[in-house]
């Protein structure tokens, strides 16, 4: 209704403005700050306790944050795009420790997610937690470890093959964007970084010259650990022999900036994150502009790689914003969406604390804990059967998570969701208030379109709604005299939620 009442184009403009709703929950940078030489953090009588690993090590408290932000927060497109960019920027806590970090790197996506590409990758370069998950923080000039450098290369930036404006592959098929004499340069060339400082050890830091581990903050420059020979770089960038370790970084984001896939291959994941699997080349082709404009309409500053142009472009194409259903319109509405659209349409709330090790393990999408730098799915799987089209989400879908999502469905509507958890910080549990919806039980149509419209935008197609309708008349007064109301709106919502029109976002 907001976006009904104020139009597409102001409400996205408006979101923009909206103060960011960040991560505040867990513990902080004590982990990293224990000078014992036999005991860790959690064994010293001042932090000892049952959830000590979860507050200060996990990413449970994140994704408490996570899912109250996403359900209750109003900056909720800065918590989509953020959302998005945490699954092309990828750290994982299944590889890292440390909850304190993690949100410093997860909030930076946030204050970001408006701002420019350039940044993101500059604050991504400079994280201390990327440096522990990617080999970077103190790696060794002489054979530097080529782990960073190469999903630089091949995730956060450029891809892997040539790309058109469009997207597609050029010649039609893959020219290779880079080789391993490339990566090894950008390897040797971001060499030289170590954590901020703030960390102590009982057994000092390595090597000598070095900071200990520490979080809390962007990585700081060692020149005596940089490589400073001359060095090449793509798109024509070179590094002179002598050069400085911060230098080198400025020198490497210029190269990736300015390579022509940059636009098309990070354009293309974010439509395909915020709006369909399988978007047009002459939409990828609109949105890569902007984002090498820097500008969409009224929103931008002109400068490449702003995000504020390329996601304005992104949700107010005419593709994205079309009615018309197509054969490849549409993607899979991932588990973490499917959690926060039911939540949100009936009236819920959350602490998130059942959408992790339950929930998000089960549906294979833990927030936060994605199994390797290639996210949860990859945004080339395959969708069987269907020629060219691929459908990312459904590299975690199976006949399994497809029978767990309407199990979700029946522990929100039919097992009352869950209580809170008096460990959990502010805890309210995972519940829907269904008491919206009553006053329109007795017509079982009407209450099925109100369902149906709220998180379709449409009726039900004719036979799936007369099969709905239907189903939901059957409880009735003479079947259970107290709760044949209720009854009937859990009814309702289950089969709607169940649809093939909710579980494919069109």
């Amino acid at each position: 209704m907001d976006i009904k009442s104020k139009g597409v184009n102001a409400w996205v403009a408006e979101q923009m403005t909206l103060s960011t709703s960040t991560y505040t929950t867990g513990g902080g940078d004590g982990i990293h700050k224990v000078t014992s030489k036999t005991q860790g953090y959690c064994d010293l009588p001042a932090n000892a306790g049952p959830q000590c690993w979860r507050d200060n090590f996990s990413s449970q408290p994140l994704l408490w944050d996570f899912y109250r932000n996403a359900t209750q927060q109003p900056d909720q497109l800065r918590q989509r795009v953020a959302f998005a960019l945490q699954q092309i920027v990828v750290i994982s806590n299944l590889e890292v420790e440390g909850t304190y970090g993690m949100r410093y790197y997860y909030n930076t996506l946030l204050q970001n997610a408006f701002g420019n590409y350039r940044q993101i990758l500059k604050k991504v370069s400079l994280s201390p937690v990327m440096g522990d998950y990617l080999n970077n923080a103190n790696n060794n000039k002489s054979a530097p470890n080529e782990n960073y450098a190469r999903e630089l290369l091949q995730l956060f930036a450029i891809g892997t093959c040539e790309l058109n404006m469009t997207g597609t592959l050029k010649g039609g098929a893959c020219i290779p964007t880079y080789n391993n004499e490339v990566v090894r340069e950008y390897a040797y060339a971001l060499t030289g970084w170590t954590y901020p400082a703030g960390g102590v050890s009982g057994w000092g830091c390595y090597p000598t010259g070095a900071n200990c581990r520490y979080y809390g903050g962007d990585m700081v420059p060692v020149e005596q650990y940089h490589d400073s020979a001359t060095r090449n770089l793509l798109s024509g960038v070179r590094l002179d022999a002598g050069h400085k370790t911060a230098d080198a970084l400025e020198r490497v984001l210029d190269s990736l900036m300015a390579h022509p896939n940059i636009a098309p291959f990070i354009s293309k994941q974010l439509i395909q994150h915020l709006v369909m699997s399988n978007p047009s080349p002459a939409y990828v082709e609109r949105v890569a502009t902007a984002f090498n404009a820097g500008r969409f309409g009224s929103f931008g500053t002109g400068q490449k790689g702003d995000m504020a142009a390329t996601v304005a472009a992104i949700l107010l194409d005419a593709e994205a914003r079309s009615t018309t259903a197509t054969a490849t319109g549409g993607r899979l509405r991932e588990p973490v969406q499917m959690f926060t659209g039911v939540l949100r349409a009936l009236q819920g709330r959350t602490d998130g604390d059942a959408l992790g090790y339950w929930w998000g393990a089960d549906l294979k999408q833990m927030v936060f804990r994605p199994p390797s730098v290639f996210n949860f799915f990859p945004p080339d799987y395959p969708v069987a059967n269907t020629g060219n089209l691929v459908g990312p989400q459904f590299g975690i879908h199976s006949v399994n998570s497809g029978l767990q999502r309407l199990n979700f469905l029946t522990y929100i509507l039919d097992w009352n969701g869950s209580n809170p958890d008096a460990s959990v910080p502010n805890a309210v549990g995972t519940k829907v208030d269904l008491t919206a919806f009553l006053a329109d039980a007795p017509d079982a149509a009407k209450l099925v379109d109100r369902i149906s419209l709220m998180v379709l935008g449409a009726p039900l197609p004719n036979a799936s709604r007369t099969k709905t309708i239907e189903a939901v008349s059957w409880w009735t007064s003479s079947r259970d005299s107290t709760n044949w109301q209720l009854n009937r709106v859990k009814a309702a919502a289950y089969l709607v939620f169940a649809s093939p029109q909710y579980q494919v976002l069109r």
